[in-house]
């Protein structure tokens, strides 16, 4: 697929588009991942592991403490092609309808909540807007908008409290 620029964005450049596309899986295994709260660089899963560039930093007077974030793997379709790109965090919260710390906490006590919300993505309608990643070493399209398709979507939290019979908090 060719990027061709969006066209409802003032801000697009020549690596962006908008495209409809269906969701065909999402990889289920690493939906989140820990950042340091303050710089959000990634962190390694140990809790106990701090941020190496805010703990060192004078302006920080305390230790930087993390949080979780979302960073989907999903293969998508369009109407000429399949491929597989990446969303992070603040697109991702459009889809769950709720924090990754949230979902994190929901699927410590729902253990296959991941698996079943990948279920409730797949075959899914958005408008997306997909870019060129800015870092060279990166191998998919980053989703940098989304807006869904069907007028009775609702975000993935709300279809897994209802799954699992979970009144919202």
């Amino acid at each position: 697929m060719a990027l061709r620029p969006s066209a409802n964005s003032e801000t697009s450049t020549p690596s962006a588009t908008t495209e409809v596309c269906a969701i065909l899986a999402i990889d289920p295994a690493d939906l989140l991942y820990r950042a340091c709260s303050i710089c959000e660089r990634s962190l390694p899963d140990d809790p106990s592991s701090l941020c190496k560039h805010c703990d060192r930093n004078s302006f920080n007077p305390g230790p930087s403490g993390s949080k979780r974030l979302f960073r989907l793997l999903m293969s998508i379709a369009t109407d000429k092609k399949v491929f597989t790109v990446i969303c992070f965090d603040r697109v991702a919260r459009i889809m769950f309808g709720t924090s990754a710390d949230e979902f994190f906490d929901f699927s410590k006590l729902h253990p296959f909540a991941a698996v079943a919300a990948a279920r409730m993505l797949e075959g899914e309608l958005f408008r997306m807007t997909l870019s060129k990643p800015r870092s060279g070493n990166a191998q998919h399209l980053r989703v940098t908008s989304l807006v869904p398709m069907r007028s009775g979507y609702q975000p993935v939290i709300e279809g897994l409290r209802e799954l699992y019979r979970v009144r919202a908090a």
